[in-house]
């Protein structure tokens, strides 16, 4: 019987087994981050043909029971005459006088580890270990080089892997207790529902097969089951080695906890980890992350061993409640323990920006995009608009402006700095015209240089001062971090970006804007093996499969909802049109059609408008004429209680009929779950196009030049899936039963009618609140 493995990279091995100390993420940090690709292929690409980079190593340290596989890549390996020489490049903002070769022990180790490995694969007695420092202000190099004998790389290594080994044993010994209970588990539910096992099936095939699938099914399907379970399945034989369940909003990261907690039930053993973002999870109200401010930072490598060994050895439930209960027991940091964490955990359930956001994406997993990983991107329309904001940046001259004042009488150099930034910017805002924007397709590289040098001004003047409390140093903080964002997402400027640069009174603004993310997309993708993309909508799947960077070699699969169309009565009034310009001739027809609407059965209705100018105007009106009706309005601004409040109305069996007036695409039209009589009816005012601007109007000329497709692309899709998602809040169950009204007369066009989907198949159209009410009457009566 073949032996179990546990893998683990090097710099993972030696970082778990040597770290102590402090958090201290002082800004620079970020930069040097941001940096280091960079400095590491310029060194790498300077030292000539003996220089061989990026060399894949692993080794095999063989255990009675089970097997360690260590791996990691050499970022040079030197043939000289003396001999073999292991190169390890470091980035640093430190002056290179201060290090010497006891500087840092783990960067040693990892080189070392690198050399062992070397020297057993090619029979080599001793080695040269070389670390390589590039000081990035100076972009001078330090070279420190040792040699070692292999006896005394192998002395090493016996001990680092022997202070490993209880981490592994622990490993080998929850290994062996999943894989068992995942091959004797069961779907969860006693029936699959209809199109159930279809998805299952699907989604098992393409993460086998290693491809993408693109799945759009109805809600009551139970798509979380149904892409969780057969993932889990996969990673029992081996195809994957962890799943990625990637969210929007954290209702539905919720749905995925709860889906592990059903599968549990039924005998499964799987941890799983809920990542939560900094700033939340936080234990400080202000997030610095360094010991002279935070004592959960100070010492934190000291004592997260042992918070780790405890949290592993208690709790496979990895919430965000429970990595706060542990953190605060073992006083560390919870977001970086829960960083952690993640290297243990079998399912992480997070944003999707951890995967996709050049900015933020998890390095410890996707630096070097060979992980064996399955990537379930739920709700995945929404992932869109997510991608464009995520792989664009942009700056305003405001904020120049303020830190440049504010940093008058420190330090002149960087005033000097803003200053040149400042000027350019007027300059860009001459050039906008009456129009007030202007649209590049080329780069300004200008700006670039400007923003750059900025940087390198400013990095060294505020990690000195980060801890006093000088006048101006969070406006230049800012503006240094948008400086950095901006240049890293510059790096990925191509024909599917626009330079948008647009202009006010006294304010200019520059966006590197990502027209079609598509691209990115895919590459994001290879981070792992495998993708199913999921979503109520995805209407129509061709467009969402194109701009969620799919292939014609990509699965898709459109379900039917699995629930009784008959229970929904689906109807459409085309008698009144809601486009801007005859918007004000429609306030008093909604009103009636509202009032015929949820006057033929008690109970709670939702209205969806597509601005809040137009809701407010037809809620006032519906106010004024029948004020006897319980109503209710959403606020623009609300909190987390002022949402809560707004949902604890829709109460069942109330004495009289609610309707509550809300916006589509708003929070409360996609992502709200009113199951029975809580909800039993949806009125949808118009199409759901977003509003026009510049910026969309930006996306329908690409996608006009790309594909023909530029007025649906921009405007037609995202809307009707709007009105797609605001419907879905009314069958919620097997039991539910209730109407949708759509009210535009664009969607008796055929070009809306072909948007319907399957189970919309039944709608009726009316014509007046005579018919409207006399086909509710029917519905309700049957039921």
């Amino acid at each position: 019987m073949e032996k179990a493995q546990i893998k683990i990279s090097i710099r993972n091995l030696v970082e778990l087994v040597l770290r102590s100390g402090d958090i201290d993420n002082r800004l620079v940090s970020s930069n040097r981050m941001l940096e280091g690709t960079r400095i590491h292929q310029r060194i790498q690409k300077e030292s000539g043909d003996k220089y061989a980079k990026e060399v894949y190593l692993s080794f095999d340290y063989q255990l009675e029971s089970f097997t360690i596989r260590l791996e990691g890549r050499a970022d040079g390996i030197i043939t000289e005459p003396e001999g073999m020489v292991i190169d390890e490049i470091k980035s640093t903002a430190r002056p290179l006088e201060y290090i010497d070769d006891e500087f840092s022990l783990l960067h040693w180790a990892q080189a070392k580890c690198y050399a062992y490995i070397y020297c057993i694969q090619n029979e080599l007695k001793d080695i040269f270990v070389q670390l390589t420092y590039f000081q990035i202000d100076t972009e001078e190099k330090k070279i420190i080089r040792k040699p070692f004998a292999f006896q005394e790389l192998q002395e090493f290594m016996s001990g680092l892997l022997d202070r490993y080994l209880v981490w592994a044993s622990m490993s080998d010994s929850w290994n062996t207790l999943r894989d068992m209970s995942i091959r004797e588990l069961r779907f969860p539910f006693e029936n699959y529902r209809k199109g159930q096992r279809e998805l299952a099936v699907a989604a098992y095939k393409t993460i086998v097969q290693e491809k993408k699938l693109f799945v759009q099914a109805p809600t009551g399907i139970g798509k979380t089951i149904s892409t969780l379970f057969p993932a889990v399945k996969a990673f029992g034989e081996q195809h994957i080695s962890k799943i990625f369940y990637l969210t929007a909003k954290t209702i539905t990261r919720q749905v995925a906890e709860e889906a592990f907690t059903k599968m549990r039930t039924a005998g499964l053993k799987f941890r799983t980890l809920t990542l939560t973002a900094k700033e939340k999870i936080c234990f400080r109200d202000e997030v610095i992350c360094n010991p002279d401010f935070c004592e959960y930072a100070r010492g934190h490598y000291n004592r997260v061993n042992d918070a780790l060994t405890d949290i592993l050895q208690n709790s496979e439930y990895l919430t965000r409640e429970i990595i706060e209960e542990y953190a605060r027991k073992h006083r560390v940091c919870p977001f970086e323990f829960a960083l952690d964490l993640s290297l243990w955990a079998d399912c992480i359930i997070c944003d999707y920006n951890y995967v996709f956001d050049p900015r933020v994406y998890l390095k410890r997993f996707f630096l070097n995009n060979d992980g064996d990983y399955a990537f379930l991107v739920d709700e995945a329309h929404n992932l869109v608009d997510r991608a464009r904001e995520m792989f664009s940046a942009q700056i305003s001259k405001a904020a120049f402006f303020e830190a440049k004042k504010a940093m008058k009488n420190h330090q002149p150099k960087i005033v000097k700095c803003l200053n040149r930034i400042n000027m350019h910017m007027v300059a860009l805002r001459k050039q906008c015209g009456q129009d007030g924007f202007i649209i590049h397709k080329s780069e300004l590289s200008d700006l670039y240089r400007l923003l750059n040098n900025f940087i390198t001004e400013a990095e060294e003047w505020i990690v000195k001062n980060q801890n006093k409390d000088i006048e101006g140093f969070e406006q230049l903080l800012e503006v240094y971090f948008s400086a950095i964002s901006f240049l890293k997402i510059s790096e990925f400027f191509d024909q599917r970006y626009v330079t948008f640069i647009e202009a006010g009174r006294s304010e200019v603004r520059v966006k590197l804007f990502c027209v079609d993310p598509s691209y990115l997309l895919a590459e994001a993708v290879k981070r792992g093996k495998t993708a199913v993309f999921f979503s109520a909508t995805l209407t129509p799947l061709s467009y969402f499969m194109d701009i969620l960077g799919g292939d014609s070699e990509d699965y898709n699969i459109n379900l039917c909802s699995p629930f009784d169309n008959r229970k929904l009565c689906l109807l459409v009034e085309s008698g009144v049109s809601t486009k801007y310009k005859n918007r004000e001739n429609s306030y008093d027809s909604i009103v009636e059609i509202i009032k015929a609407a949820v006057g033929k059965r008690k109970g709670n209705y939702l209205v969806y408008f597509p601005s809040y100018k137009y809701m407010n105007e037809v809620y006032s009106r519906f106010l004024e004429k029948y004020p006897e009706i319980e109503t209710f309005v959403q606020e623009s601004f609300m909190t987390e209680e002022e949402r809560e409040s707004f949902l604890n109305r829709f109460q069942p069996d109330k004495a009289a009929s609610m309707v509550c007036f809300g916006v589509l695409g708003g929070i409360f039209s996609e992502g709200i779950d009113l199951k029975g009589e809580r909800l039993i009816g949806a009125i949808i005012i118009g199409v759901g196009l977003p509003q026009i601007s510049v910026e969309q109007d930006i996306i329908m000329d690409y996608f006009q030049r790309k594909n023909g497709m530029g007025y649906e692309n921009a405007y037609m899709y995202p809307g009707m899936n709007k009105v797609l998602q605001a419907a879905g809040r009314v069958i919620r169950s097997e039991s539910d039963r209730g109407m949708v009204l759509l009210v535009d007369e664009r969607f008796s066009h055929r070009t809306y009618k072909n948007l319907f989907p399957k189970h919309w198949e039944h709608s009726r159209g009316v014509r007046s609140t005579a018919e409207l009410q006399a086909r509710l009457e029917q519905f309700w009566k049957e039921g």
